[in-house]
This record gives C-alpha cells, structure tokens and sequence, in this order.
C-alpha cells in the first residue's frame, strides 16, 4: 500500500532530508483496523479503518524535541520537521542524552505497509450468526465486540537505521447475560489472525458459565481459596511489569527498590519457582524486536531508537534479574541496558494441566473471572485494588456449585507470586483490564491463592 503516491519511506527520506537539526529520528506507523460489535444477538457495527502517525525526534546539541501528528504528503511532513527543529534548539539539556544507533538496515524495508480488512472475519462472521440464533433459543443475550490491527512501522535516522517492523494485534471479547440480566458472564483473548478464534466455542464458554450462575449464592468479604485463571493472572502481571521500572526503584519508590538504596536486582522476590520473562520472537506473541521510542520517561529513551531488543527475564527462578533500564537508568543503576519488550509471559516450574484441574483440589473456594478498575494503593508493596467482575463462582468439593456475590480486591501482585500453591501451564491469555488499549500479549498460567483477599463486597453487577 501506498500514501498517494507518496510511499512511507519516502516520507521518511524526506523528514531526514529536511531536518536542519544535528540529528533526527523519525518513526512512521501505518495503521489498519478492522472491527465487529454485537449487542442483543445482533450484529451493531462495523469498519475498517485507516491512519498515518508520523514521529519527528529533533536532536540538538544538548536536548531533543519529538512532534507527532498525522501526515500523508511532504508538506506535512516538511511541517513537523520544522517545528521538531524549532522546539530542539531551545530545548533544556537532556538527561539521557546518548550517541544514536546507526547503520542496521531492515532487509524488508523497502516492503509496503501490510493492512487489515474485514475479510479477516471470513470464517468468525457466519459462525456468530449461528451463535446468535443459539443464544436466542436458550434465553440468552451476547454482546461483544472484535477488533484486529496491522500496524507497520519504519523508523529511520540520521545515522543510517532504516527499521521496518510489522505487527498484528488482535482481540475478542464477549459477555452473555440471562434473559432477566441478572447473570452474566464474559469470554475474551488475543489473537494475531483470527484464524485460531471460534464464535462457536465462544457463545459456548458463555453459556457453560451462564449455566454456572444459575444458582446464586452470597458471601462475606474475606480471604478465600481462589483460582485466578489465566486472564485474571494477565491482569495483575502487567501491573508488575509495568511497575518494573529501574530508575523509580533506584530512588527507592518501588517495590523493587532495596532499603537503604538501590535495586534488588540480584535478590530473590518470589518463590523459585517463578520466571517472568519478554522474549520479541515468543511463538505467538511475536513483537518489534528493537526500541521505538517517541518520547522519553522513566522507563524510555528516543536516544535508545533502533536499540536491538532480546529475550530478558526480569525474574528468574524467584530472583529479580532485571528492571526495565534506557541506558541512562542502566548508568545510574550499574546494570546492562534492559529495555521494555511489547510481550509479557509467566512461566511456574512444575505447571500443569488447566485453571478446572486447579479448580478440582479446591475444597472450599472460588474461581474468578478477570478483573477491572485495577488501581495502585502502594508502590513500596505493590498493593493493588480493584474489582471482580463477569462471574465469580463457588466451588465445593472440587466443582462449581454457583455464582456470588463481586468483590472488592486488595492484593499485591509480588506477594501473590510468593503465596500461590499451584500453578497450570502456561497458554496464551488476554487481560480484560489492559489488553484492548495498552497491552495484549501475554502468556500466563491460572494460579491457585489460599487466602486471596476479598477486602469487601461489591455491587457490582
């Protein structure tokens, strides 16, 4: 695909060529979509979409400027380059100023940008039709939504790094209710295709689960034996992976931070038995393998543009191995350059089996769902709240007699990673709190907790 007839490296060439800075970055996204929304078992909406982000990161001798808009001809371009230029010689010193990458050269840059279409439903569609008609006929009502992405990106510098990278981003989440919405209950999870997504699978965890709830049953707050299944675990560890950020827990504001100064990197954190790792090329939740950084934080640097990224444990076997590091942090720290990765798994040594084989050795507990509204309490623990959500059920005697009631949740990640007893393997999961917006790859195991702590009960429907 092409822009006109402009293609997107030349628009890149162009921002180069016209940047009167000392150097100049500029990051190019080509983005498609393609989605489905259904309400009452009938299809609502649908679209595809299209949209052109440009990056322009100015670099003057001491600082930088970095102006994003959307631009599809030279002018446009030619616009933010100018203004990138302007904001970079006023700009103050940079604290992570670093020499720029140079030289690496994407063999497929010069490919064009790859889209989506609605055509990537081919197979869901008609097959959501049918689950319409077999929700209708057992009372039931789904609502959801479908949504997949192509997102190609080209970033190039001023010091040779001609960059392409190719991303499918995809997800699916649908809620069903009773008749009387009185009960319901939600399915979702991430996909690259959609050829691994079934509707009919779909509509039928949602009325298992329906089913589930058709005994209702309240109970108290109170610490329980709890299963969290995959998404629910998705959930919390990309608010400890987000958490991770090495400068922060250098100054001693995180829970990673070392009383008395510094980093635990080097101390174990967790039980043993625990491997929270990023990899860019984990089979399935593929993502950009080098740094592509419009802004710098914490946790990243535009100096760090291009960077090479690698499979990186940040906690291995129980200890934590690394922290989210530019390498301005990874100078203040002591500690190699870790950047952030777009992927997230958990891997618990000796995980077996399924979230309903933890659920068969529970005597007394609960199996969530997933969770929503997740807010930080206290960074120093990483004490999290929040709410449950879309079906909390009661098991008994190792299987599942009903429904009750929502809760109110205060728990801290870390200390779950300690306390848990059981662990299944490790499969692809989709965080309903995170995943539509901000962070969809992510491998979990379900996990059981003996005392998860329900800190209150909850209206919540």
């Amino acid at each position: 695909m092409s822009i006109g007839t402009v293609r997107p490296q030349q628009l890149v060439e162009h921002a180069l060529a016209a940047s009167r800075s000392e150097h100049c970055v500029v990051i190019f996204r080509d983005i498609t979509s393609a989605n489905l929304r259904w309400a009452n078992n009938t299809l609502t909406t649908n679209g595809v979409m299209h949209g052109l982000d440009v990056s322009v990161i100015a670099f003057a001798a001491e600082g930088n400027a970095s102006v994003s808009g959307s631009a599809s001809t030279l002018e446009q371009v030619t616009a933010l380059v100018e203004q990138a230029d302007a904001a970079a010689a006023v700009a103050e010193p940079a604290e992570d100023r670093a020499v720029l990458a140079e030289g690496v050269v994407s063999p497929d840059w010069e490919d064009a940008p790859v889209d989506t279409s609605i055509e990537v439903y081919s197979d869901f569609a008609p097959a959501l039709g049918q689950a319409f008609d077999e929700a209708q006929a057992g009372s039931r009502i789904l609502y959801g939504f479908v949504n997949h992405e192509m997102t190609t990106t080209y970033l190039g510098s001023s010091t040779g790094l001609r960059l392409r990278h190719v991303q499918p981003t995809g997800h699916y989440g649908c809620t069903g209710k009773s008749a009387d919405l009185g009960n319901s209950a939600w399915v979702g999870g991430a996909t690259r295709d959609f050829s691994d997504v079934s509707a009919h699978r779909i509509a039928e965890d949602v009325a298992r689960r329906l089913a589930w709830g058709a005994r209702r049953v309240d109970l108290p707050a109170g610490r329980y034996d709890t299963v969290l299944p995959p998404t629910a675990v998705a959930d919390l560890m990309i608010d400890t992976y987000w958490s991770a950020g090495a400068r922060v827990a250098h100054e001693g504001q995180s829970v990673y931070s070392r009383p008395g100064g510094g980093t635990r990197i080097g101390e174990p954190i967790v039980d043993g038995a625990v491997t929270l790792f990023s990899d860019p090329v984990y089979a399935g939740l593929e993502c950009a393998p080098f740094v592509v950084a419009s802004g710098s934080s914490n946790e990243s640097s535009v100096y760090d543009n291009g960077l090479p990224l690698s499979r990186t444990p940040w906690i291995a076997d129980g200890v934590l191995s690394s922290l989210i590091q530019t390498r301005h942090s990874a100078r203040l720290t002591g500690q190699p350059t870790t950047p952030g990765i777009d992927n997230l798994v958990l891997e618990v040594a000796g995980g077996a089996g399924t979230e309903a084989d933890l659920v068969a050795g529970v005597e007394d507990g609960l199996l969530l769902t997933c969770l929503w509204y997740i807010r930080e309490v206290d960074p120093q623990t990483l004490l999290l709240t929040g709410l449950t959500r879309d079906g909390v059920y009661r098991v008994e005697g190792g299987e599942i007699t009903g429904a009750v009631n929502n809760f109110r949740f205060n728990e801290s990640p870390v200390d779950l990673l300690r306390r848990f007893t059981a662990a299944s393997a490790t499969v692809p999961s989709f965080s309903r709190e995170w995943g539509d917006d901000y962070f969809s790859r992510t491998a979990t195991p379900a996990l059981r907790v003996p005392d998860f702590n329900m800190s209150s009960v909850s209206q919540a429907l």
